[in-house]
């Protein structure tokens, strides 16, 4: 388990892996892989490394900006356990927390309502990198908000 916060400049870069197994495209013998999702800077990014020791094939998947695929997030958030984003309640301003979870995370205004009501309960949690992305977002437009771990 791997969960690191690196100082980048102007902000945390923070970032968790998982490893896992997959069999080698080339040989089908079993490859060792590892999945990263990083925040570096105001980018949410992640990547994907396989090594194959019977054959030697490698490969890197670079995701950069973009959702993380399904199957590594899950593997993620169970791995480590889910963050969670909370606001401090005399700057949660509603009208600014529904721009920016509409500007960071492309959603309508039904969905940006529905979500708004889960960061106000304390009930809206992703991955590390992922909270920490709406936190930075969230404090940039003056709304005081963190991501922690419960």
């Amino acid at each position: 388990m791997k969960v690191h916060r690196r100082w980048g400049g102007e902000a945390w870069t923070v970032f968790e892996s998982v490893r896992y197994s997959a069999a080698c495209q080339t040989c089908d013998a079993e490859m060792e892989c590892w999945g990263v999702q990083a925040l570096v800077g105001d980018q949410l990014r992640w990547d994907v490394e396989s090594t194959c020791c019977a054959c030697g094939f490698a490969e890197a998947v670079c995701g950069g900006a973009g959702a993380m695929p399904t199957e590594r997030r899950a593997q993620m958030l169970a791995e480590h356990g889910a963050a969670w984003l909370q606001v401090d309640p005399p700057s949660a301003r509603s009208v600014t927390i529904m721009r920016v979870l509409r500007a960071e995370l492309g959603i309508d205004l039904i969905e940006a309502r529905a979500t708004l009501h889960r960061v106000l309960d304390g009930d809206c949690s992703g991955t590390l990198p992922e909270m920490e992305h709406l936190a930075r977002a969230l404090r940039r437009a003056g709304i005081s908000a963190a991501a922690t771990r419960r």
